[in-house]
């Protein structure tokens, strides 16, 4: 287990916060497969491609739990492949103005991004962040924080722990 920071946990994104990014992640999954879809009329379109249709045709024709799989799979995929490339935030974490970081401030390495990933295909995940923690923040020892909140906090600790130093010009 890592070490805790204070400023981490001082710092934690509001549950509000948390729903908005949740919501908006969401959104862009789902955009990803209508921008798939009107892809794949396009290309029959204007190239008279028909595979990209037909898989859009096989996908539309899923089971419910079928498509609750693919779904997921997508879902970890974007956040996984997002939050790993960006440095601990997607599209929802951009707009909301948080970030994934490590519970010892550093920045989240790929086997704690996977882990917390893989950790939201537990059911009622989405909701564990109701409580103090979500399970998926718990198990891969990380948590969204409120970028501007910890860049403000840490500055400030920074200053007061140079007060008193000597300054060379």
């Amino acid at each position: 287990m890592k070490k805790l920071f204070k400023i981490i946990e001082d710092n934690k994104a509001s549950q509000g916060l948390r729903f908005a990014n949740l919501l908006i992640d969401r959104i862009v999954v789902y955009a990803i497969f209508f921008l798939y879809g009107t892809f794949s009329v396009m290309m029959y379109q204007l190239l008279n491609v028909e595979f990209f249709l037909n898989f859009a045709r096989k996908l539309s024709e899923l089971s419910r739990l079928e498509d609750i799989l693919v779904t997921a799979t997508v879902y970890f995929f974007y956040v996984f492949l997002m939050e790993y490339f960006t440095k601990g935030r997607t599209v929802g974490k951009y707009i909301t103005g948080t970030k994934v970081m490590s519970t010892d401030g550093t920045t989240p390495t790929l086997q704690e991004f996977f882990i917390r990933n893989i950790s939201r295909l537990v059911p009622f995940d989405a909701l564990s962040f109701l409580g103090q923690n979500g399970w998926h923040d718990n198990w891969s020892d990380t948590r969204v924080i409120n970028i501007k909140k910890y860049t403000l906090d840490k500055q400030t600790k920074e200053e007061i722990n140079s007060m008193g130093t000597k300054e060379i010009a």
